[in-house]
Protein backbone atom coordinates (compact mmCIF):
# COMPACT_ATOMS: atom_id res chain seq x y z
CA UNK A 1 0.00 0.00 0.00
CA UNK A 2 1.32 3.47 -0.94
CA UNK A 3 1.74 5.55 2.23
CA UNK A 4 0.13 8.96 2.53
CA UNK A 5 2.67 11.44 1.16
CA UNK A 6 2.80 15.15 0.40
CA UNK A 7 4.42 16.42 -2.79
CA UNK A 8 6.23 19.52 -1.56
CA UNK A 9 6.89 21.69 -4.64
CA UNK A 10 9.01 24.85 -4.58
CA UNK A 11 11.08 26.92 -7.00
CA UNK A 12 13.52 29.81 -6.83
CA UNK A 13 14.83 32.02 -9.65
CA UNK A 14 17.62 34.53 -10.12
CA UNK A 15 17.25 37.20 -12.80
CA UNK A 16 20.15 37.94 -15.09
CA UNK A 17 22.00 41.05 -13.92
CA UNK A 18 20.16 44.31 -14.69
CA UNK A 19 17.05 42.50 -15.95
CA UNK A 20 13.68 43.20 -14.31
CA UNK A 21 12.04 40.08 -15.74
CA UNK A 22 13.29 36.51 -15.53
CA UNK A 23 13.72 34.60 -18.78
CA UNK A 24 12.96 31.37 -16.91
CA UNK A 25 9.39 30.60 -15.92
CA UNK A 26 7.89 27.91 -13.69
CA UNK A 27 4.26 26.96 -13.30
CA UNK A 28 2.73 24.04 -11.44
CA UNK A 29 -0.77 22.80 -10.75
CA UNK A 30 -2.09 20.32 -8.21
CA UNK A 31 -5.21 18.22 -7.98
CA UNK A 32 -6.10 15.43 -5.57
CA UNK A 33 -4.63 12.84 -7.94
CA UNK A 34 -1.74 14.52 -9.74
CA UNK A 35 0.73 17.40 -9.94
CA UNK A 36 2.17 18.92 -13.08
CA UNK A 37 5.32 21.08 -13.08
CA UNK A 38 6.71 22.95 -16.07
CA UNK A 39 10.03 24.80 -16.25
CA UNK A 40 10.75 26.80 -19.41
CA UNK A 41 13.90 28.73 -20.32
CA UNK A 42 13.40 31.42 -22.95
CA UNK A 43 16.27 32.13 -25.32
CA UNK A 44 18.32 35.13 -24.20
CA UNK A 45 17.09 37.23 -21.30
CA UNK A 46 14.74 40.06 -20.37
CA UNK A 47 11.28 40.75 -21.73
CA UNK A 48 11.53 38.63 -24.89
CA UNK A 49 12.82 35.57 -23.06
CA UNK A 50 10.23 35.99 -20.31
CA UNK A 51 7.36 36.17 -22.81
CA UNK A 52 8.56 33.08 -24.68
CA UNK A 53 9.02 31.09 -21.48
CA UNK A 54 5.66 32.22 -20.10
CA UNK A 55 3.82 31.22 -23.29
CA UNK A 56 5.54 27.84 -23.25
CA UNK A 57 4.61 27.08 -19.64
CA UNK A 58 1.01 28.27 -20.11
CA UNK A 59 0.46 26.18 -23.25
CA UNK A 60 1.98 23.06 -21.70
CA UNK A 61 0.11 23.35 -18.40
CA UNK A 62 -3.21 24.04 -20.13
CA UNK A 63 -2.90 21.05 -22.47
CA UNK A 64 -1.60 18.67 -19.80
CA UNK A 65 -4.35 19.64 -17.36
CA UNK A 66 -6.85 18.91 -20.12
CA UNK A 67 -5.46 15.34 -20.16
CA UNK A 68 -4.48 15.50 -23.80
CA UNK A 69 -2.10 12.73 -24.95
CA UNK A 70 1.48 13.59 -24.05
CA UNK A 71 2.72 13.02 -27.59
CA UNK A 72 0.14 15.46 -28.92
CA UNK A 73 1.17 18.04 -26.31
CA UNK A 74 4.85 17.75 -27.19
CA UNK A 75 4.15 17.90 -30.91
CA UNK A 76 2.06 21.04 -30.43
CA UNK A 77 4.64 22.96 -28.41
CA UNK A 78 7.67 21.77 -30.39
CA UNK A 79 5.92 22.62 -33.61
CA UNK A 80 4.96 26.04 -32.25
CA UNK A 81 8.39 27.13 -31.03
CA UNK A 82 10.42 28.88 -33.74
CA UNK A 83 14.12 28.21 -34.28
CA UNK A 84 16.81 30.86 -33.89
CA UNK A 85 18.51 31.15 -37.30
CA UNK A 86 21.81 32.23 -35.73
CA UNK A 87 22.18 29.56 -33.03
CA UNK A 88 19.97 26.94 -34.68
CA UNK A 89 18.23 26.22 -31.35
CA UNK A 90 14.65 26.61 -30.15
CA UNK A 91 13.51 29.91 -28.70
CA UNK A 92 12.41 28.16 -25.50
CA UNK A 93 13.41 24.92 -23.80
CA UNK A 94 11.29 23.09 -21.25
CA UNK A 95 11.11 20.37 -18.64
CA UNK A 96 7.81 18.71 -17.71
CA UNK A 97 7.38 16.71 -14.51
CA UNK A 98 4.12 14.84 -13.92
CA UNK A 99 3.45 13.22 -10.55
CA UNK A 100 0.77 10.64 -9.81
CA UNK A 101 -0.37 11.08 -6.19
CA UNK A 102 -1.99 7.64 -6.10
CA UNK A 103 0.90 5.50 -7.35
CA UNK A 104 3.79 7.95 -6.63
CA UNK A 105 4.98 7.48 -10.21
CA UNK A 106 6.77 10.36 -11.93
CA UNK A 107 7.35 11.03 -15.62
CA UNK A 108 9.84 13.60 -16.91
CA UNK A 109 9.95 15.07 -20.41
CA UNK A 110 13.00 17.17 -21.18
CA UNK A 111 13.65 19.34 -24.22
CA UNK A 112 17.13 20.92 -24.25
CA UNK A 113 17.24 21.59 -20.48
CA UNK A 114 19.86 20.03 -18.15
CA UNK A 115 19.20 16.44 -16.99
CA UNK A 116 16.92 15.91 -14.01
CA UNK A 117 18.25 15.31 -10.46
CA UNK A 118 16.84 12.43 -8.40
CA UNK A 119 17.99 11.77 -4.85
CA UNK A 120 17.00 8.63 -2.98
CA UNK A 121 18.02 8.31 0.65
CA UNK A 122 20.14 11.42 0.16
CA UNK A 123 22.18 9.95 -2.71
CA UNK A 124 21.98 10.80 -6.42
CA UNK A 125 20.15 8.01 -8.19
CA UNK A 126 20.98 7.29 -11.86
CA UNK A 127 18.02 7.46 -14.24
CA UNK A 128 17.65 5.65 -17.53
CA UNK A 129 16.73 8.14 -20.23
CA UNK A 130 14.97 7.42 -23.47
CA UNK A 131 15.36 9.66 -26.51
CA UNK A 132 12.89 10.03 -29.33
CA UNK A 133 12.54 12.35 -32.30
CA UNK A 134 9.42 14.50 -32.44
CA UNK A 135 9.25 16.86 -35.42
CA UNK A 136 13.04 16.47 -35.89
CA UNK A 137 13.76 17.47 -32.29
CA UNK A 138 15.29 15.27 -29.60
CA UNK A 139 13.04 14.74 -26.61
CA UNK A 140 14.45 12.96 -23.56
CA UNK A 141 12.24 11.20 -21.03
CA UNK A 142 12.55 9.16 -17.87
CA UNK A 143 10.25 7.77 -15.23
CA UNK A 144 10.21 6.05 -11.88
CA UNK A 145 8.56 5.84 -8.49
CA UNK A 146 9.10 8.27 -5.63
CA UNK A 147 9.23 7.29 -1.97
CA UNK A 148 9.10 9.39 1.18
CA UNK A 149 12.39 11.29 1.55
CA UNK A 150 13.08 11.39 -2.21
CA UNK A 151 13.79 14.63 -4.04
CA UNK A 152 13.30 15.28 -7.76
CA UNK A 153 14.68 18.53 -9.19
CA UNK A 154 15.07 20.37 -12.49
CA UNK A 155 17.35 23.29 -13.34
CA UNK A 156 17.75 25.81 -16.12
CA UNK A 157 21.23 26.05 -17.63
CA UNK A 158 21.87 29.28 -15.72
CA UNK A 159 22.31 27.14 -12.61
CA UNK A 160 24.90 24.89 -14.26
CA UNK A 161 26.91 27.75 -15.76
CA UNK A 162 27.47 29.56 -12.44
CA UNK A 163 31.20 30.12 -12.00
CA UNK A 164 31.90 30.13 -15.73
CA UNK A 165 35.10 32.09 -16.34
CA UNK A 166 35.99 32.06 -12.64
CA UNK A 167 37.27 28.97 -10.83
CA UNK A 168 35.68 26.48 -13.21
CA UNK A 169 36.15 26.43 -16.97
CA UNK A 170 32.67 25.13 -17.67
CA UNK A 171 30.69 26.51 -14.77
CA UNK A 172 29.42 24.73 -11.68
CA UNK A 173 28.31 21.70 -13.67
CA UNK A 174 25.76 18.93 -13.13
CA UNK A 175 28.08 16.61 -11.18
CA UNK A 176 29.17 19.30 -8.72
CA UNK A 177 25.56 20.29 -8.13
CA UNK A 178 24.69 16.64 -7.48
CA UNK A 179 27.48 16.35 -4.88
CA UNK A 180 26.37 19.62 -3.29
CA UNK A 181 22.81 18.28 -3.02
CA UNK A 182 24.03 15.08 -1.37
CA UNK A 183 25.82 17.23 1.20
CA UNK A 184 22.59 19.14 1.88
CA UNK A 185 20.84 15.86 2.66
CA UNK A 186 23.55 14.92 5.13
CA UNK A 187 22.34 17.90 7.16
CA UNK A 188 18.79 16.50 7.33
CA UNK A 189 16.88 18.37 4.67
CA UNK A 190 13.19 18.41 5.55
CA UNK A 191 11.48 20.42 2.80
CA UNK A 192 11.87 21.60 -0.79
CA UNK A 193 12.36 25.23 0.12
CA UNK A 194 15.44 24.54 2.23
CA UNK A 195 17.04 22.29 -0.42
CA UNK A 196 16.43 24.65 -3.33
CA UNK A 197 17.40 27.84 -1.53
CA UNK A 198 20.73 26.24 -0.61
CA UNK A 199 21.39 25.38 -4.28
CA UNK A 200 20.39 28.78 -5.65
CA UNK A 201 22.27 30.70 -2.95
CA UNK A 202 25.42 28.72 -3.81
CA UNK A 203 24.79 29.52 -7.48
CA UNK A 204 24.63 33.21 -6.59
CA UNK A 205 27.97 32.96 -4.77
CA UNK A 206 29.61 31.32 -7.78
CA UNK A 207 28.38 34.17 -9.97
CA UNK A 208 30.09 36.48 -7.44
CA UNK A 209 26.71 38.22 -7.08
CA UNK A 210 26.81 39.26 -10.76
CA UNK A 211 24.26 36.90 -12.30
CA UNK A 212 25.39 36.02 -15.82
CA UNK A 213 22.20 34.22 -16.87
CA UNK A 214 18.67 33.61 -15.61
CA UNK A 215 18.95 30.72 -13.16
CA UNK A 216 16.08 28.61 -11.85
CA UNK A 217 15.73 25.45 -9.82
CA UNK A 218 12.41 23.71 -9.20
CA UNK A 219 11.90 20.53 -7.25
CA UNK A 220 9.58 18.27 -5.32
CA UNK A 221 10.38 16.65 -1.98
CA UNK A 222 8.25 13.74 -0.80
CA UNK A 223 7.44 13.99 2.88
CA UNK A 224 4.84 13.43 5.55
CA UNK A 225 1.83 15.75 5.14
CA UNK A 226 1.27 18.69 7.50
CA UNK A 227 -2.51 19.06 7.91
CA UNK A 228 -4.20 21.90 9.82
CA UNK A 229 -7.76 22.31 11.11
CA UNK A 230 -9.25 25.72 11.89
CA UNK A 231 -12.47 25.70 13.91
CA UNK A 232 -14.20 29.09 13.89
CA UNK A 233 -17.70 30.10 14.89
CA UNK A 234 -20.22 28.24 17.08
CA UNK A 235 -22.29 25.55 15.32
CA UNK A 236 -25.83 26.42 14.24
CA UNK A 237 -27.22 23.52 16.28
CA UNK A 238 -26.07 24.03 19.89
CA UNK A 239 -26.81 20.37 20.68
CA UNK A 240 -23.88 19.43 18.44
CA UNK A 241 -21.26 21.60 20.16
CA UNK A 242 -19.58 18.58 21.77
CA UNK A 243 -19.60 16.63 18.51
CA UNK A 244 -17.64 19.36 16.69
CA UNK A 245 -15.32 19.93 19.65
CA UNK A 246 -14.43 16.23 19.48
CA UNK A 247 -13.97 16.48 15.70
CA UNK A 248 -11.32 19.17 16.29
CA UNK A 249 -9.56 17.41 19.16
CA UNK A 250 -9.36 14.08 17.30
CA UNK A 251 -7.93 15.71 14.16
CA UNK A 252 -4.53 14.27 13.17
CA UNK A 253 -2.61 17.49 12.66
CA UNK A 254 -2.26 21.07 13.93
CA UNK A 255 -5.37 22.50 15.60
CA UNK A 256 -6.48 26.15 15.74
CA UNK A 257 -9.53 27.83 17.25
CA UNK A 258 -10.55 31.30 16.04
CA UNK A 259 -13.24 32.91 18.17
CA UNK A 260 -13.99 33.38 21.85
CA UNK A 261 -17.30 31.51 21.84
CA UNK A 262 -15.79 28.68 19.78
CA UNK A 263 -12.87 28.47 22.21
CA UNK A 264 -15.22 28.24 25.18
CA UNK A 265 -17.18 25.43 23.50
CA UNK A 266 -14.01 23.34 23.18
CA UNK A 267 -12.66 24.31 26.62
CA UNK A 268 -15.97 23.39 28.32
CA UNK A 269 -16.00 20.04 26.54
CA UNK A 270 -12.48 19.38 27.84
CA UNK A 271 -13.23 20.69 31.33
CA UNK A 272 -10.43 23.24 30.90
CA UNK A 273 -10.07 27.03 30.98
CA UNK A 274 -8.47 29.19 28.28
CA UNK A 275 -5.55 31.23 29.59
CA UNK A 276 -4.87 34.59 27.90
CA UNK A 277 -1.35 35.59 26.83
CA UNK A 278 -1.46 39.33 27.57
CA UNK A 279 1.93 39.91 25.96
CA UNK A 280 0.36 39.28 22.53
CA UNK A 281 -2.32 41.95 22.91
CA UNK A 282 -2.14 45.03 20.67
CA UNK A 283 -4.28 48.05 19.77
CA UNK A 284 -5.62 46.18 16.74
CA UNK A 285 -6.05 42.65 18.11
CA UNK A 286 -6.98 40.88 21.34
CA UNK A 287 -4.40 38.53 22.89
CA UNK A 288 -4.10 34.88 21.92
CA UNK A 289 -5.24 32.15 24.27
CA UNK A 290 -3.69 28.92 25.49
CA UNK A 291 -5.63 25.66 25.70
CA UNK A 292 -4.27 22.16 26.20
CA UNK A 293 -4.25 20.00 23.03
CA UNK A 294 -4.87 23.05 20.82
CA UNK A 295 -1.91 24.69 19.04
CA UNK A 296 -3.34 28.21 18.74
CA UNK A 297 -6.40 30.03 20.09
CA UNK A 298 -7.23 33.48 18.73
CA UNK A 299 -10.10 35.94 18.52
CA UNK A 300 -12.32 35.28 15.50
CA UNK A 301 -13.29 37.58 12.67
CA UNK A 302 -10.87 40.45 13.33
CA UNK A 303 -7.88 38.08 13.59
CA UNK A 304 -8.82 36.06 10.50
CA UNK A 305 -9.30 39.28 8.50
CA UNK A 306 -5.93 40.62 9.66
CA UNK A 307 -4.22 37.29 8.93
CA UNK A 308 -5.57 37.45 5.39
CA UNK A 309 -4.02 40.92 5.00
CA UNK A 310 -0.70 39.62 6.33
CA UNK A 311 -0.70 36.74 3.82
CA UNK A 312 -1.34 39.08 0.91
CA UNK A 313 1.28 41.60 2.06
CA UNK A 314 4.00 38.94 2.40
CA UNK A 315 2.92 37.34 -0.90
CA UNK A 316 2.64 33.95 0.80
CA UNK A 317 6.39 33.98 1.52
CA UNK A 318 6.96 32.79 5.08
CA UNK A 319 10.35 34.51 5.24
CA UNK A 320 8.60 37.88 4.78
CA UNK A 321 6.19 37.52 7.69
CA UNK A 322 6.34 40.30 10.30
CA UNK A 323 8.36 39.46 13.39
CA UNK A 324 5.70 40.80 15.75
CA UNK A 325 3.94 38.11 17.81
CA UNK A 326 0.20 38.53 17.58
CA UNK A 327 -2.75 36.32 16.69
CA UNK A 328 -2.88 37.34 13.03
CA UNK A 329 0.81 36.71 12.31
CA UNK A 330 0.79 33.42 14.22
CA UNK A 331 -2.33 32.32 12.30
CA UNK A 332 -0.74 33.33 8.97
CA UNK A 333 2.40 31.33 9.85
CA UNK A 334 0.36 28.23 10.68
CA UNK A 335 -1.47 28.53 7.36
CA UNK A 336 1.77 28.91 5.37
CA UNK A 337 3.40 25.94 7.11
CA UNK A 338 0.38 23.69 6.50
CA UNK A 339 -0.02 21.58 3.37
CA UNK A 340 -3.75 21.09 3.71
CA UNK A 341 -6.23 23.19 5.67
CA UNK A 342 -9.60 22.00 6.96
CA UNK A 343 -11.98 24.81 7.88
CA UNK A 344 -14.78 23.88 10.26
CA UNK A 345 -17.06 26.93 10.20
CA UNK A 346 -19.98 27.42 12.57
CA UNK A 347 -22.97 29.23 11.08
CA UNK A 348 -24.49 30.69 14.24
CA UNK A 349 -24.76 34.43 13.66
CA UNK A 350 -22.92 36.84 15.92
CA UNK A 351 -25.15 39.93 15.79
CA UNK A 352 -22.20 42.16 16.80
CA UNK A 353 -20.44 41.47 13.48
CA UNK A 354 -23.48 41.02 11.26
CA UNK A 355 -23.88 43.51 8.40
CA UNK A 356 -27.54 44.66 8.50
CA UNK A 357 -27.51 44.96 4.70
CA UNK A 358 -26.80 41.22 4.29
CA UNK A 359 -29.41 38.46 4.54
CA UNK A 360 -29.32 36.57 7.83
CA UNK A 361 -27.94 33.45 6.16
CA UNK A 362 -24.89 35.27 4.81
CA UNK A 363 -22.66 36.08 7.77
CA UNK A 364 -19.55 38.22 7.81
CA UNK A 365 -17.61 35.15 8.99
CA UNK A 366 -18.82 32.99 6.13
CA UNK A 367 -17.99 35.62 3.51
CA UNK A 368 -14.53 36.19 5.02
CA UNK A 369 -13.71 32.47 5.16
CA UNK A 370 -14.85 31.88 1.58
CA UNK A 371 -12.62 34.72 0.36
CA UNK A 372 -9.69 33.29 2.33
CA UNK A 373 -10.30 29.78 0.99
CA UNK A 374 -10.26 31.04 -2.60
CA UNK A 375 -7.04 32.94 -1.92
CA UNK A 376 -5.41 29.81 -0.46
CA UNK A 377 -6.48 27.68 -3.40
CA UNK A 378 -5.01 30.23 -5.79
CA UNK A 379 -1.68 29.58 -4.04
CA UNK A 380 -2.04 25.81 -4.49
CA UNK A 381 -3.10 25.08 -0.91
CA UNK A 382 -5.34 22.05 -0.44
CA UNK A 383 -8.46 23.32 1.33
CA UNK A 384 -11.60 21.62 2.63
CA UNK A 385 -14.50 23.75 3.86
CA UNK A 386 -17.21 22.32 6.11
CA UNK A 387 -20.10 24.30 7.62
CA UNK A 388 -21.63 23.23 10.87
Amino acid sequence: MIEDNFFDIYYYSLNKQNEELCGDQVKFTKTETKSTIVLSDGLGSGVKASILATLTTEILITMLDADLPLKEVIETIVGTLPICQVRNIAYATFTIITLDHITNKFHVINFDNPPIFLLKKGVIFPLKHQTEQILNKKINSCQGILERGDFLGAASDGILYAGLGNTMNFGWGWENIAKFMENIFRHKATNSRYIIEQIVNETKKLYCDYIGDDATFVGVYIRKPKPLMIFTGPPLDVTKDEEYAEQLLSFQGRKIICGGTTGNIVANYMGETIEMDILTMSKELPPIGKLKEVDLVTEGILTISKAKEVLIKCNFDISRLPTIKNGAVLLAREILEADSIYFLVGQQINEFYQNPLLPKNISIRRSLIEDLVQLLRNYQKQVILEYC
